[in-house]
């Protein structure tokens, strides 16, 4: 062939491939779309570096050491300089610098969020139009980055498909599920709650759209400012005081929650609560102070990236981040300075997937009675080249190896997995974990933190049945109805060990009904409720509590 290049071909060649491999569309790809949760495997964690750098720095030098991190910033050079010279922390070859125009670094909200075809296929990411019209430059990191990882591209961005959305008010299950505030409708004027949940179904797969009340002292109306979706079935969710801030909205929204929903797997949801601290000044949002929350984290493979504000709130709050995911390394980071802009770590990071996903999905297991019977363990595993393997490992020390066992496919159709682990006795904690290993060789846990991280179980005694109820019904009425006596307002806290559901009335001294105050699901911990004794006439009351473990009363005296 005359005046042959080989360069300009292998060019050319290069060329035709990157643009056909990466593209952006406005049009959802084809297939059933599943997006995915953080709590799952990611390739990168994103960033801005802009204002705030020493928090910045401080999920740089962690997230590191878990994926690769993109650093969006004006000057490579300058970048890197300031990390190493003013922050200290050394920048490895996971840590890649982009050059692009940028607005803020509320990333979050104007990044795009990870999803994938046929549950473990192709991966896409999802960009939503960003909320601020302003911020130009913002709107188009999410192309830069995938273009950087060769990623295609899907955008909600155009009329009839168009949504106008932030991250900070996202959460998704994984499995279809996903969470937000009514600020999604808010901004969307132009497009009904159907349509919305529409879109979101074509691009993203959420075919259950959980929408709470906004809350009153929360400007920016982010869900990630008070809850955190830590697994399938668990809701982390911020806690105030009795009646302070938006403490009363949270837990409406919340009894909204668990009285209409249950998890994926047709249980009620698990609640785990965490302080909502008050910020330096002992201020909350609604005397002015600083939205000080816990649950603005992020997961970055088996790490956690937790905000801390002062020792004598933050070492409870990192107790119950590590007791509610044993195994992942949770790092506390400074956050007062940027706290008082209203965000912390998860506005400031989001998250790429992987892409080659395994996913393994699995309830865990209860507390059980049962000393004669194995118990069954079954897990559903995917990945797009199949599954090889399953393994389940168990153990009743954690000091000590564990057993394995290989799991049996037991429906491919579903492509479940079991196996068993032998029968224990009353008094056994069981620890374990699976991993699944596929025909392409890739392994996975799950927990991702195992082997350190694990599911666990207790054996119960079945002679303590009666004590456990007793227990239960002794702790519900263990803070009394506030103020008392009464004369206006009154707040009637109670608690549970269990989720269960609870009849709350007001009897008089005759028996006779004078309110009905509830009748709903509770999740364990403390639940309030709320009665107004204005217009009562003075005197002696009962409060009283009908459970499927037995009822309680206890008084109330109205001024």
């Amino acid at each position: 062939m005359k005046n042959f290049n080989p360069l300009l071909f292998i060019f050319l060649f290069l060329f035709s491939f990157q643009v056909k491999a990466q593209t952006i569309s406005n049009t959802p790809p084809a297939g059933t779309i599943r997006t995915a949760a953080e709590w799952e495997e990611i390739q990168a964690l994103v960033v801005t570096w802009t204002d705030y750098k020493s928090v910045l720095a401080e999920i740089i030098r962690y997230a590191q050491e878990e994926c690769k991190v993109i650093v969006h910033c004006t000057n490579a050079n300058t970048a890197q300089n300031e990390l190493v010279s003013t922050y200290g922390v050394p920048v490895g070859p996971n840590v890649i610098f982009k050059v692009q125009p940028y607005n803020t670094l509320w990333i979050r909200d104007y990044g795009a969020n990870t999803a994938y075809i046929n549950d473990v296929d192709s991966l896409f990411l999802v960009d939503w139009k960003y909320n601020r019209p302003s911020r130009t430059k913002d709107d188009t990191i999410p192309r830069g980055y995938a273009r950087l990882l060769n990623i295609n591209l899907v955008q909600t961005t155009t009329s009839p498909n168009q949504v106008i959305h932030t991250g900070g008010n996202f959460m998704s299950d994984g499995l279809g599920t996903a969470f937000s505030s009514e600020l999604v409708l808010d901004e969307n004027p132009t497009q009904s709650e159907t349509a919305i949940n529409s879109i979101m179904l074509n691009y993203m797969g959420i075919d259950r759209y959980i929408k709470m009340v906004t809350l009153p002292y929360d400007g920016i109306h982010h869900i990630d400012m008070h809850m955190k979706l830590l697994d399938e079935e668990t809701l982390l969710i911020g806690q105030y005081p009795t009646g302070i801030s938006d403490g009363p909205q949270i837990e409406a929204n919340l009894l909204y929650v668990i009285d209409n929903f249950n998890s994926v797997f047709e249980t009620p949801y698990k609640i785990i609560r965490i302080v909502q601290p008050p910020d330096d000044l002992n201020k909350y949002p609604s005397q002015n102070g600083d939205y000080r929350t816990y649950s603005n984290a992020v997961f970055v493979n088996k790490t956690v990236l937790l905000p801390i504000y002062e020792e004598k709130y933050d070492t409870t709050a990192l107790r119950i981040w590590r007791e509610s995911l044993p195994g992942f390394r949770v790092i506390g980071i400074d956050c007062n300075s940027i706290i008082p802009a209203s965000g912390a770590i998860h506005c400031i990071t989001h998250s790429v997937g992987v892409n080659d996903p395994m996913l393994i999905v699995h309830q865990p297991l209860h507390d059980t009675y049962d000393t004669a019977n194995d118990y069954l363990v079954s897990a559903s595993l995917q990945h797009r080249s199949g599954i090889n393997q399953a393994k389940l490992f168990y153990t009743i020390d954690t000091t000590q190896a564990y057993s394995e066992v290989p799991m049996t496919l037991f429906n491919s159709a579903t492509n479940q997995w079991t196996a068993t682990i032998p029968a224990q006795a009353a008094g056994t904690e069981v620890f374990y974990f699976i991993q699944g290993i596929a025909e392409s060789g890739k392994t996975q846990f799950r927990p991702i933190s195992a082997p350190e991280g694990y599911w666990s179980f207790n054996v119960l005694d079945s002679g303590s049945v009666i004590t456990f109820q007793q227990e239960i019904m002794d702790k519900l009425f263990e803070v009394e109805a506030y103020p008392n006596p009464s004369k206006g307002i009154t707040c009637i806290p109670v608690r549970s060990d269990v989720a269960m559901n609870v009849d709350l009335s007001v009897l008089d001294v005759s028996g006779r009904m004078v309110e009905q105050i509830a009748i709903s699901k509770i999740s364990s911990g403390e639940s309030r409720f709320y009665i107004n004794t204005t217009n009562w006439s003075a005197g002696m009351y009962f409060i009283r509590a009908q459970t499927p473990y037995g009822s309680r009363m206890q008084k109330l005296m109205v001024r």
